[in-house]
Parts: C-alpha cells; sequence; structure tokens
C-alpha cells in the first residue's frame, strides 16, 4: 500500500500507538485491583470486627477448670468439675445487622409487620389456647458409685426454650438441688442468648451415703439470667432418685414442665396502649388488677405497678403507681407517657411488673409483662393492635407470669 509521505506526518507512529495501549491496559487492570482491594478490606475489617465481639462473650473462659464446693447435711461436699477438656461445645450468634432506612419506610415496613401477624395467620402461635405452652426440654445423666459413695449429675444440654428476653432470647443457667434440701445448690455457668445451650458440666456429691441418696429427690430449675432483675424461671424436673437405677450412669431427655414456685395464677392485669405516631410517643394506662397471688402472711398483699421502657437491652425509664394497700384486686387508673421516635419502636419494650411493697425486707414480684411486637402471642397481639390502631387506646387483659 503505498502511502504520501506529507499525509503520513499527521499519523502517530507505530511506537507510540503501542505505548498508549500498554498505558490504557495498566490503568485499567490497577482500577480493578483497586476496587479489589477496597472489598477485601471490607469483608477483612468486618471479619476482624466480628472475632473482637465474639472474644468478650461470657462463655470465653470455658476451658478453664472450675470447682465448686459446698457441705451437704450428711457430712459429703458436691463438686461442679469443668468440661472435658477438647469436648466440643456449641455457642450460637444472634447478632444481625440491619440496612439502615429513611423513617417513612420504617413506619410502612413495621406497620406491615404488624399487621401481617394477624390473629389466625402462622405466625401466630396463640390461635390454641388450649395447648400447653412448650417451656423445652433438657439432657442429664445421673449414676452413683458405690466405691467412692459419690452422686454424680451431669446437666449436657437444653433444646427449644422459651424466649424471656425482650430481645426475643435467653440467657439460661441450670440450678442443681437435692430435695427437701433447697438450702444447698449448685448451678451452672449462664449461656448468653442461646435457645438450644449445650453445657456438659458435671457435678459430684461426693461423700454421700446410699441410703440417703435414695431418699432425695433430684430437682433441675433452668432460668433465665438477668442481671437488672431477678432471674425469670424457665422450667423444671423432678425425679425421686429411689425410681432410678443408680448403678450405671443413664441419660435422660425431659420436658421441662411450669415451675412450682411460678405455679398457680398470680393473676391478671387490664392495661391500655394508645400509639400516637406524629408525637413519637406510646401512653401506658394501668386501669386495675384482679385475683392477685398473696404474698403476705395474712394472705394479701401491697401491690403497686412498675413500668420500664427498654430499648435493646438498656433500661431508658421507669415509672411506677401508688401502692394499694393490702387489696387482691386494685383499681390503679394511672397513665404514662413515654417518648419513642418511630425508628426505634422495633426495638422497644416495656415491661411491667407487679410488685407487692414490704417495708421489712425486699419488695416481691408478683408477675410480670413483657409487651413488644417480639414477646408471647397475647402480648404480641396487644402490641399489633396499638400498632394498627394509632391514636386510640386499646385495652387487654394480661396474665401475670414468673
Amino acid at each position: 500500500m503505498y502511502l504520501d509521505p506529507e499525509a503520513a506526518k499527521g499519523l502517530p507512529s507505530r511506537d507510540v500507538l503501542l505505548v498508549s495501549a500498554i498505558i490504557t491496559i495498566s490503568l485499567s487492570a490497577t482500577i480493578v485491583l483497586c476496587g479489589i482491594c477496597q472489598w477485601c478490606q471490607r469483608k477483612l475489617g468486618k471479619r476482624y470486627k466480628n472475632s473482637l465481639e465474639t472474644a468478650g462473650t461470657p462463655d470465653s473462659s470455658r476451658g478453664r477448670s472450675e470447682k465448686k464446693v459446698i457441705k451437704l447435711p450428711s457430712g459429703g461436699k458436691a463438686v461442679n468439675t469443668a468440661p472435658v477438656p477438647g469436648q466440643m461445645q456449641h455457642e450460637e450468634s444472634d447478632h444481625k445487622t440491619e440496612p439502615r432506612s429513611s423513617v417513612s419506610d420504617l413506619v410502612n415496613s413495621l406497620t406491615s409487620e404488624m399487621l401481617m401477624l394477624s390473629p389466625g395467620s402462622e405466625d401466630d402461635e396463640g390461635h390454641d389456647s388450649s395447648s400447653r405452652e412448650n417451656l423445652g426440654r433438657i439432657q442429664f445423666s445421673v449414676g452413683y458409685n458405690f466405691q467412692e459413695s459419690t452422686l454424680t449429675v451431669k446437666i449436657l444440654k437444653a433444646q427449644e426454650l422459651p424466649a424471656k428476653d425482650f430481645s426475643g432470647t435467653s440467657d439460661p443457667f441450670v440450678k442443681i438441688y437435692l430435695l427437701p434440701d433447697k438450702k444447698h445448690k449448685l448451678e451452672t455457668k449462664v449461656k448468653r442468648k442461646n435457645l438450644n445451650p449445650h453445657w456438659n458440666e458435671t457435678f459430684l456429691f461426693e461423700g454421700f451415703p446410699y441410703e440417703k441418696v435414695v431418699q432425695r429427690v433430684l430437682y433441675l430449675q433452668v432460668l433465665d439470667y438477668d442481671r437488672f432483675s431477678r432471674n425469670d424461671p424457665i422450667g423444671e424436673v423432678s425425679i425421686p432418685l429411689n425410681k432410678l437405677d443408680l448403678t450405671q450412669m443413664q441419660t435422660f431427655w425431659k420436658e421441662l414442665k411450669p415451675c412450682s414456685d411460678g405455679s398457680g395464677s398470680r393473676g391478671e392485669l387490664l392495661l391500655s396502649l394508645c400509639y400516637n405516631p406524629s408525637a413519637n410517643s406510646i401512653v401506658v394506662n394501668i386501669i386495675k388488677a384482679r385475683n392477685l397471688k398473696a404474698m403476705d402472711i395474712g394472705g394479701t398483699s401491697d401491690p403497686y405497678v412498675k413500668v420500664w421502657l427498654m430499648y435493646k437491652d438498656k433500661r431508658v425509664e421507669k415509672k411506677k403507681t401508688v401502692v394499694m394497700k393490702r387489696c387482691l384486686n386494685p383499681v390503679f387508673n394511672e397513665s404514662f407517657t413515654f417518648d419513642i421516635p418511630t425508628e426505634k419502636l422495633r426495638e422497644t419494650t416495656i415491661i411491667i411488673t407487679v410488685m407487692d411493697k414490704d417495708k421489712l425486707s425486699r419488695n416481691d414480684v408478683i408477675g410480670k409483662i413483657y409487651l413488644s411486637w417480639k414477646s408471647g402471642p397475647g402480648e404480641v397481639k396487644h402490641w399489633k393492635d396499638m400498632i394498627a390502631h394509632p391514636r386510640q387506646a386499646v385495652a387487654q387483659w394480661h396474665q401475670l407470669k414468673a
């Protein structure tokens, strides 16, 4: 091909074109690598953050050997031995992050979520009031060593425990008694935010003659740890030891039953909720109670009501009613207003506690109610009715729980 020398002066040479191509490819590769590096940094940074959050959990020292020794009335002692080193223990993480959204989007999504949980839907577990509440089950082992006069109790694990905390989970641990002795007890470690905990802890009742062992009742009580107030009972199991073959270790799965100290009616409380989205507030009206449990020796109580506003795991504000002297069917009719921004409503819980006033000792808890969109069926129904009917006082009776 013939090329005019004059015309060729205005065209780039072959070397120039080659250099330009190399520069273009290098810039493209740099841009891709930078994007990959930024993505890696975000992933590694998130992983590093999660590792920091996990490092300081209460069970981070579970590999250490611990012993708890108490003297029994028989002259023996009880020892809590730590899990065998190397034995697998399972911990679950419930930490989740949610994307941020505008206030209007949050209101719409929150309202739709509440309305979707309508009575009769598969998410509403309160449709069959006659069905017994599922309290979960516990696995444990029991055996007796005749040569060493030692009763061994192993607390292994539990499954399907109910959520006792407003966050939709529990912090369970187990107390071990040999009834009728209730003064001396042993207990497992607390498993944070876990409805299927694994303890794998062994308890030795040493120097305990067999003839006295068979006169005892093994009593296991599962509780939800609460650092702010009294621990909430979840369920219990009791087995007379004279009904077991203690010559060898036997493992049992037992359904948890309502705790004896929480059995029987504690009474009911009538209250109303009124949600005002424009004012960002909830009005709680404590109306009245009926058939409250008698907490005093005279067969009566001096009840009052505490109302706590909780956000996530923090107590924000507390209010309380007046004390009604010697009354098991008090009428309060007291209203309390709490300021709650719409964007915080999803993580908000209102804890209502009916107390018995005692001048000489610590005030007794008669019963509690947890109101949120993650509570029990009755509480969730009241909460979503409040959301579905803004600016209207929605009243409902609630059974007090231990």
